[in-house]
């Protein structure tokens, strides 16, 4: 019996690497590399599965937003940037015999129509209980229940922003 999908958040800062870095990689497709939380590479070593969706959010960018739809194509192994001094990611206590941390490879399938930003997030009704949105929530890997996966998607697929509850009935009454 295969599992059931899975759907995750992961964040990158734009200026690092951005959803446009994504799609223009080659077959659209890198590994996620970097990651040293250890609670966030729990995830990516024993949850993240192949076939998993993965919302793409740029965090340090103006606006904060999710833009896109990747894809889990490899499941979690050894992330070798973890091994070479000469990398960002460098660990010089991680050891290629007892790999400390991890990653995974990820897939961009179909970037958003429009950015659906933090702060419209923190509006929708069913979001409330959204990792990204609870206050300390710092994890540049979380979770994403499948609820809140339908809704955002969504609000990425359309063409605008839905307008603030309440927004029309006072523009009416003008």
């Amino acid at each position: 019996m295969t599992p059931a999908r899975r759907y995750w958040l992961v964040k990158s800062e734009a200026d690092c690497f951005s959803w446009d870095d994504l799609w223009n990689a080659p077959r659209r497709t890198t590994f996620w590399d970097g990651v040293r939380n250890y609670q966030a590479r729990n995830m990516l070593r024993d949850q993240f599965k192949k076939g998993d969706l993965v919302f793409f959010y740029h965090s340090n960018a103006d606006p904060t937003a999710i833009v896109g739809v990747c894809e889990v194509v490899r499941e979690g192994y050894p992330d070798h940037t973890a091994f070479d001094p000469r990398k960002q990611h460098f660990d010089p206590k991680s050891d290629p015999d007892k790999p400390t941390w991890y990653m995974v490879d990820l897939k961009a399938k179909e970037p958003f129509r429009r950015p659906v930003t933090l702060a419209e997030l923190r509006t929708v009704p069913g979001l409330e209980r959204m990792v990204l949105l609870q206050k300390g929530s710092r994890l540049s890997v979380q979770p994403v229940t499948e609820k809140e996966w339908q809704i955002i998607y969504r609000l990425g697929m359309t063409a605008e922003a839905p307008r603030a509850r309440g927004a029309a009935s006072k523009a009416r009454s003008r």
